[in-house]
Protein backbone atom coordinates (compact mmCIF):
# COMPACT_ATOMS: atom_id res chain seq x y z
CA UNK A 1 0.00 0.00 0.00
CA UNK A 2 2.94 2.38 1.07
CA UNK A 3 4.53 1.36 -2.21
CA UNK A 4 1.31 2.46 -4.16
CA UNK A 5 0.79 5.63 -2.69
CA UNK A 6 4.37 6.38 -3.21
CA UNK A 7 3.75 5.68 -6.71
CA UNK A 8 0.87 7.95 -7.20
CA UNK A 9 2.13 10.96 -5.23
CA UNK A 10 5.76 10.64 -7.49
CA UNK A 11 3.30 10.34 -11.18
CA UNK A 12 1.13 13.36 -9.79
CA UNK A 13 4.28 15.61 -8.58
CA UNK A 14 5.86 14.97 -12.69
CA UNK A 15 2.55 15.59 -14.10
CA UNK A 16 2.06 18.85 -12.75
CA UNK A 17 5.84 19.50 -13.45
CA UNK A 18 5.09 18.59 -17.13
CA UNK A 19 1.74 20.82 -16.85
CA UNK A 20 3.51 24.25 -15.50
CA UNK A 21 6.34 24.10 -18.28
CA UNK A 22 3.99 24.11 -21.20
CA UNK A 23 3.52 27.66 -20.45
CA UNK A 24 6.71 29.34 -21.88
CA UNK A 25 7.67 32.32 -19.80
CA UNK A 26 6.61 36.09 -20.49
CA UNK A 27 8.74 37.93 -23.39
CA UNK A 28 9.04 41.25 -21.63
CA UNK A 29 5.94 42.57 -20.71
CA UNK A 30 3.75 40.21 -23.47
CA UNK A 31 2.13 36.64 -22.12
CA UNK A 32 3.15 33.60 -24.23
CA UNK A 33 0.41 31.35 -24.43
CA UNK A 34 0.69 28.02 -25.12
CA UNK A 35 1.63 25.75 -27.64
CA UNK A 36 3.74 29.05 -28.81
CA UNK A 37 6.93 28.05 -27.66
CA UNK A 38 10.30 30.27 -26.94
CA UNK A 39 12.66 27.28 -26.43
CA UNK A 40 12.99 23.75 -26.11
CA UNK A 41 11.53 23.11 -22.48
CA UNK A 42 8.27 24.74 -23.08
CA UNK A 43 5.10 24.87 -25.09
CA UNK A 44 5.07 22.59 -28.37
CA UNK A 45 8.28 22.79 -30.68
CA UNK A 46 5.98 22.53 -34.13
CA UNK A 47 4.95 26.70 -32.62
CA UNK A 48 7.98 27.87 -32.68
CA UNK A 49 8.60 31.85 -32.10
CA UNK A 50 11.38 33.88 -30.45
CA UNK A 51 11.85 36.19 -27.60
CA UNK A 52 15.00 39.10 -28.66
CA UNK A 53 15.32 41.40 -25.73
CA UNK A 54 11.48 41.33 -24.94
CA UNK A 55 10.03 42.00 -28.12
CA UNK A 56 8.53 38.69 -29.86
CA UNK A 57 9.27 37.58 -33.30
CA UNK A 58 7.41 35.32 -35.95
CA UNK A 59 10.23 33.65 -38.25
CA UNK A 60 9.02 32.94 -41.95
CA UNK A 61 10.76 30.80 -44.51
CA UNK A 62 13.07 33.13 -44.45
CA UNK A 63 13.25 36.09 -42.68
CA UNK A 64 11.90 37.35 -39.46
CA UNK A 65 8.71 39.96 -38.29
CA UNK A 66 7.69 41.57 -35.19
CA UNK A 67 4.86 40.01 -33.26
CA UNK A 68 2.72 43.37 -32.25
CA UNK A 69 -0.06 41.14 -30.44
CA UNK A 70 -1.16 37.77 -29.73
CA UNK A 71 -4.80 36.36 -29.07
CA UNK A 72 -4.80 32.96 -27.24
CA UNK A 73 -8.68 32.56 -27.30
CA UNK A 74 -8.94 32.88 -31.53
CA UNK A 75 -5.25 31.37 -31.60
CA UNK A 76 -3.96 34.39 -34.04
CA UNK A 77 -0.84 36.59 -33.68
CA UNK A 78 -0.31 39.82 -36.00
CA UNK A 79 3.01 40.54 -37.19
CA UNK A 80 4.24 44.36 -37.89
CA UNK A 81 4.34 44.33 -42.23
CA UNK A 82 7.81 44.92 -44.07
CA UNK A 83 8.59 48.90 -44.04
CA UNK A 84 9.61 50.25 -47.30
CA UNK A 85 13.55 50.42 -48.05
CA UNK A 86 14.16 54.42 -48.05
CA UNK A 87 11.81 57.04 -48.04
CA UNK A 88 12.49 58.02 -51.61
CA UNK A 89 11.49 54.22 -53.03
CA UNK A 90 8.26 52.35 -53.10
CA UNK A 91 9.91 48.99 -52.77
CA UNK A 92 9.77 46.56 -49.84
CA UNK A 93 12.51 45.85 -47.60
CA UNK A 94 11.25 42.15 -47.78
CA UNK A 95 11.36 42.11 -51.30
CA UNK A 96 14.86 40.03 -51.42
CA UNK A 97 13.01 37.32 -49.84
CA UNK A 98 9.37 37.61 -51.78
CA UNK A 99 7.27 39.00 -49.28
CA UNK A 100 5.67 36.90 -46.22
CA UNK A 101 6.01 33.24 -46.69
CA UNK A 102 5.36 30.88 -44.28
CA UNK A 103 6.13 27.05 -43.68
CA UNK A 104 3.52 24.79 -45.38
CA UNK A 105 4.39 22.24 -42.89
CA UNK A 106 3.59 24.49 -40.08
CA UNK A 107 0.48 24.65 -38.17
CA UNK A 108 0.65 28.58 -39.10
CA UNK A 109 -1.16 30.39 -42.27
CA UNK A 110 -2.50 33.64 -43.09
CA UNK A 111 -6.32 34.78 -42.24
CA UNK A 112 -8.59 35.45 -44.00
CA UNK A 113 -9.25 39.07 -42.16
CA UNK A 114 -6.68 40.83 -43.71
CA UNK A 115 -6.88 43.75 -46.56
CA UNK A 116 -3.81 43.36 -48.44
CA UNK A 117 -2.83 46.88 -50.59
CA UNK A 118 -0.40 46.63 -53.03
CA UNK A 119 2.00 49.08 -54.43
CA UNK A 120 4.39 49.83 -57.40
CA UNK A 121 2.89 46.87 -59.84
CA UNK A 122 3.35 46.02 -63.27
CA UNK A 123 0.65 45.66 -65.97
CA UNK A 124 0.41 41.81 -65.11
CA UNK A 125 -1.32 42.54 -62.32
CA UNK A 126 -4.12 43.54 -64.25
CA UNK A 127 -4.77 40.24 -64.99
CA UNK A 128 -5.23 39.33 -61.55
CA UNK A 129 -8.58 38.79 -59.63
CA UNK A 130 -7.07 41.95 -57.68
CA UNK A 131 -8.98 45.31 -57.20
CA UNK A 132 -6.06 47.51 -59.23
CA UNK A 133 -8.66 49.85 -60.57
CA UNK A 134 -8.41 54.08 -59.70
CA UNK A 135 -10.98 53.49 -56.71
CA UNK A 136 -9.09 51.00 -55.36
CA UNK A 137 -8.52 51.56 -51.52
CA UNK A 138 -4.72 51.50 -52.15
CA UNK A 139 -4.82 55.00 -53.86
CA UNK A 140 -6.97 56.17 -51.19
CA UNK A 141 -4.18 55.12 -48.58
CA UNK A 142 -0.74 56.82 -50.56
CA UNK A 143 -2.97 59.62 -51.07
CA UNK A 144 -4.15 60.40 -47.69
CA UNK A 145 -1.27 58.79 -46.06
CA UNK A 146 1.98 60.87 -45.30
CA UNK A 147 3.62 57.90 -43.92
CA UNK A 148 4.71 54.78 -44.56
CA UNK A 149 3.76 54.33 -48.36
CA UNK A 150 4.32 58.01 -49.07
CA UNK A 151 6.39 57.02 -51.69
CA UNK A 152 4.40 55.27 -53.68
CA UNK A 153 1.76 58.15 -54.46
CA UNK A 154 3.29 58.24 -57.96
CA UNK A 155 3.79 54.73 -58.19
CA UNK A 156 2.60 52.90 -61.33
CA UNK A 157 -0.16 50.70 -60.32
CA UNK A 158 -1.76 49.47 -57.10
CA UNK A 159 -3.66 46.87 -56.00
CA UNK A 160 -5.83 45.51 -53.48
CA UNK A 161 -7.30 42.22 -51.96
CA UNK A 162 -8.84 40.83 -49.11
CA UNK A 163 -6.94 37.41 -48.05
CA UNK A 164 -8.16 34.16 -47.67
CA UNK A 165 -8.32 30.92 -49.85
CA UNK A 166 -5.87 28.53 -51.15
CA UNK A 167 -4.03 30.86 -52.86
CA UNK A 168 -2.99 33.42 -50.40
CA UNK A 169 -2.70 30.92 -47.25
CA UNK A 170 0.61 30.93 -46.68
CA UNK A 171 2.02 34.23 -48.53
CA UNK A 172 2.00 37.76 -49.41
CA UNK A 173 4.30 37.65 -52.29
CA UNK A 174 6.41 40.72 -53.54
CA UNK A 175 8.37 40.63 -56.57
CA UNK A 176 9.93 43.51 -59.06
CA UNK A 177 7.54 41.26 -62.10
CA UNK A 178 4.15 41.70 -59.69
CA UNK A 179 4.02 44.20 -57.16
CA UNK A 180 7.46 45.38 -55.28
CA UNK A 181 5.61 47.34 -52.00
CA UNK A 182 2.62 46.51 -49.78
CA UNK A 183 0.98 46.87 -46.64
CA UNK A 184 -1.39 45.13 -44.78
CA UNK A 185 -4.70 45.64 -42.33
CA UNK A 186 -6.47 43.86 -40.02
CA UNK A 187 -10.02 43.73 -40.13
CA UNK A 188 -10.24 47.02 -41.88
CA UNK A 189 -13.68 49.46 -42.28
CA UNK A 190 -12.73 50.45 -45.57
CA UNK A 191 -15.51 53.52 -44.99
CA UNK A 192 -13.39 54.73 -42.57
CA UNK A 193 -11.17 57.85 -43.62
CA UNK A 194 -7.47 56.71 -43.50
CA UNK A 195 -6.62 58.69 -40.65
CA UNK A 196 -8.43 56.33 -38.30
CA UNK A 197 -7.01 53.04 -40.37
CA UNK A 198 -5.63 51.46 -37.49
CA UNK A 199 -1.58 50.68 -37.45
CA UNK A 200 -0.31 48.09 -40.34
CA UNK A 201 -0.35 44.57 -39.63
CA UNK A 202 -0.27 40.87 -40.71
CA UNK A 203 -2.62 38.53 -38.98
CA UNK A 204 -1.57 34.59 -38.50
CA UNK A 205 -3.55 32.01 -37.04
CA UNK A 206 -2.42 29.24 -35.70
CA UNK A 207 -3.86 25.36 -35.60
CA UNK A 208 -4.94 23.44 -32.16
CA UNK A 209 -2.17 20.61 -31.46
CA UNK A 210 -3.04 17.28 -32.26
CA UNK A 211 -2.96 15.88 -28.61
CA UNK A 212 -5.34 18.52 -27.74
Amino acid sequence: MNLFIFTAAALLICTGFAFSAKQCEDCGNTSVPYPLSTGPTCGDQSYKIRCDAGTLLFDTVNNTYAITSINPSTQRLVIKPATLISNATCVASDIIHQGVQLNSSLPFNVTSSNTILYFNCTDNLLLSPLNCTSTSLCHVYANESSGTVAPCKDARLCCTFRTGGSSTAYMIRVRESGCSAYTSFVNLDPNLPVDRWPQPGLEIQWQSPRNQ
